[in-house]
């Protein structure tokens, strides 16, 4: 199971680590913690010299609720900071996580290697077509509405199987415009209840029906602190915990706000399947 990024093909059977970096002012993690151009680096370093493969950069706050940021802003955020990382560190692998597809274009353009879709295309027609032209690993996440509306569309009746109809019809869409390198996140948090996401959890090898690599980004989520009572500051055992539960479910990518605690839980899981 391999993606191509920038002509090296990355083994997905051995999970990786995508580490994050929010440059927005609002995420609900660490929101406004990256600004100076020192802080960005010292933090994509840490995460390179922690283990992660690839880096996301969003400067779209998608937490639940959050407010809408123009192209315009969106890419002012971006580009300045994809060239500084880039810069310093020129054989990295970096992901956009943007659901517009004239921001794909650019940073694709620009030296980003990956487009992570919270919305699979569905917030903007133009995105798959765009992802096949540029030929490179396209992640489509599941989720209804958009970061403002989601959270009250959050109603299944049975939402593994409405999750596998949603992706065979965005990935069938994808193929149609031959694109080859196709990545699915569940999409915990985005559009579900805790009971919905700890469900997709337990069930998370389903989706090997689809042949395709999974992501998974649970790390600080509600669905951790809101379990255990604590903060998002609080949540890094819980995510730890999950991670390891979803690595055990044949999760590919582990997207993370704490990439050593990652990476040792693949280390861990690697040599118990090895046994």
């Amino acid at each position: 199971m391999t993606i191509n990024c920038k002509g090296n093909l990355i083994d997905l059977s051995t999970p990786k680590v995508m580490g994050i970096l929010n440059i927005t002012p609002n995420s609900f993690f660490d929101g406004g913690k990256y600004k100076g151009e020192s802080t960005i680096l010292n933090r994509v370093e840490k995460m390179l010299n922690d283990g992660a493969s690839f880096i996301d950069i969003g400067a779209y706050s998608s937490k639940p609720g959050a407010e809408f940021v123009s192209e315009e802003e969106e890419l002012a955020r971006l580009l300045p900071v994809l060239e500084l990382i880039l810069l310093k560190f020129p054989e990295i692998l970096l992901s956009i996580d943007t659901f517009r597809s004239e921001v794909a274009k650019k940073c694709i353009e620009n030296g980003a290697a990956i487009i992570n879709d919270i919305s699979a295309g569905l917030l903007d027609g133009k995105m798959i077509e765009t992802i096949s032209k540029l030929q490179v690993p396209y992640i489509m996440m599941h989720m209804k509405g958009n970061p403002e509306t989601m959270q009250s569309l959050a109603n299944y009746e049975d939402v593994v199987k409405e999750m596998m109809f949603y992706f065979s019809e965005r990935i069938n869409k994808a193929r149609s415009f031959g694109l080859n390198d196709i990545i699915i996140d569940p999409g915990f948090g985005f559009a579900k209840t805790i009971e919905h996401n700890y469900e997709i959890m337990q069930k998370l090898d389903f989706f090997s029906i689809l042949e395709l690599p999974v992501l998974v980004g649970i790390s600080r989520k509600s669905m951790i602190y809101k379990v255990l009572e604590n903060t998002p500051e609080e949540a890094l055992n819980g995510t730890t915990i999950l991670n390891t539960i979803a690595l055990q479910k044949g999760a590919n990518i582990l997207r993370v706000h704490d990439v050593k605690e990652a990476v040792e839980c693949i280390k861990i899981n690697s040599v118990l399947n090895a046994n």
